[in-house]
């Protein structure tokens, strides 16, 4: 095990040595910047999409006050316009104790502020919707309630924030996984028309050699996302834009979601890399390679699909499908990361998709043993 290892690892530096010690490395580590100038023009609409969705207000009265309230906010609302319109606002019956149930709708994720009896109360940043709701008291009553900031209980990420978390996890290793494992695909059509690959099968195992160039674009990867991965965290920490991320937020620790998302990513890009190594070994061509693509690219999104529709809801039997079926299991199982899951699912992950990684290049390389190199590097006749 020791020497197939050795072999291997010897296998990934020099592929890994192939592709960075190149000039066409650098075209494809600045090739985002294309991709990112066009997204931004899409985002600039998210964006204000972003900042104009806000949580909702409330209104706690009596049953006999919630009719005049109702007819004032209809007025206001119509008056304030839509450009951005006024935070939705939800209308209780008081409670025996309002005070309580205030403070208890202000907990939810959903509220920024609670105009109850002759006070506003609101988080320090819905100072914008409580002027709203004082506006709205006026408006109802002819007197200005008073304006109360609290600090909101809030037993830490809400559940809008942990599924936009998780599916952001899901999305951002698919479109890794599709920008980089996909180019596996043709990593063998070189060296089978020079015939270095057999020269190299005849020297080491040919599931080392396998191993070895998933190894080595695993690095090319990592190295990529180093990079690119240090400008956004730059770009976050610096408050680019005055972006908030507030409602984005993983149930555990940045410091270990970051962890688990790295190790799923690895075991995602190894997985879905000995695929479409198996399968790009078998084309002769760059035609037949390019053949190949569709399906690949229909592989992986079907991946990405299955797993975020279970990223929202990861107990649902969608959501326990994805984690275990091997190929969607990293994508799911970054998604349950974010949502929060118990330390043993991620054992037990790992140690499920290491499994299938070995299973993977072991038929792949058979697979290529049999049907090319058994058969004269390929040709057909």
């Amino acid at each position: 095990m020791k020497r197939f290892v050795a072999q291997a690892l010897v296998i990934a530096r020099r592929d890994f040595s192939a592709i960075v010690l190149t000039p066409t490395f650098l075209i494809f580590l600045l090739a985002p910047l294309f991709m990112l100038s066009v997204a931004t023009i899409g985002s600039l609409g998210a964006v204000h999409v972003v900042e104009g969705s806000r949580a909702r207000t409330a209104v706690v009265a009596a049953p006999d006050k919630l009719p005049r309230l109702r007819e004032a906010e209809g007025r206001l609302r119509r008056v304030a316009g839509t450009d951005p319109a006024p935070p939705p606002v939800l209308f209780e019956t008081a409670q025996d104790d309002s005070v309580r149930q205030a403070h208890r709708l202000l907990s939810r994720d959903d509220i920024s502020a609670v105009l109850i009896g002759g006070r506003v109360l609101h988080g320090e940043k819905a100072a914008r919707d409580a002027d709203y709701l004082a506006l709205l008291a006026a408006a109802a009553s002819g007197e200005e309630p008073e304006l109360r900031t609290v600090a909101a209980a809030r037993p830490g990420a809400g559940t809008h924030a942990r599924n936009a978390a998780a599916f952001g996890a899901v999305f951002a290793m698919f479109f890794l996984s599709l920008l980089l494992a996909s180019q596996a695909i043709s990593m063998l059509a070189e060296e089978r028309n020079n015939k270095v690959i057999e020269i190299l099968a005849a020297a080491v195992p040919l599931e080392a050699v396998f191993l070895g160039k998933l190894i080595g674009m695993l690095g090319v990867a990592l190295l990529f996302t180093l990079f690119w991965g240090s400008i956004a965290a730059a770009a976050t920490f610096g408050r680019l834009g005055g972006l908030s991320f507030d409602a984005v937020a993983p149930a555990s620790s940045p410091i270990g979601f970051a962890l688990l998302f790295l190790g799923y990513f690895m075991l995602c890009f190894l997985l879905l890399g000995a695929v479409f190594l198996g399968v790009g070994a078998q084309a002769g061509t760059m035609r037949e390679i390019q053949m190949l693509s569709l399906p690949v690219t229909i592989f992986q999104v079907s991946m990405f699909a299955l797993a975020s529709a279970g990223a929202g809801a990861p107990d649902s039997m969608l959501g326990v499908a994805a984690a275990v079926f091997p190929f969607s299991s990293p994508f799911a199982m970054a998604g349950r990361a974010a949502t929060g899951v118990p330390a043993w699912q991620h054992v037990a992950a790992f140690a499920w998709q290491l499994a299938w990684l070995g299973i993977t290049v072991t038929i792949a390389a058979r697979l290529f043993r049999r049907g090319v190199l058994k058969s004269g590097g390929g040709k057909r006749g």
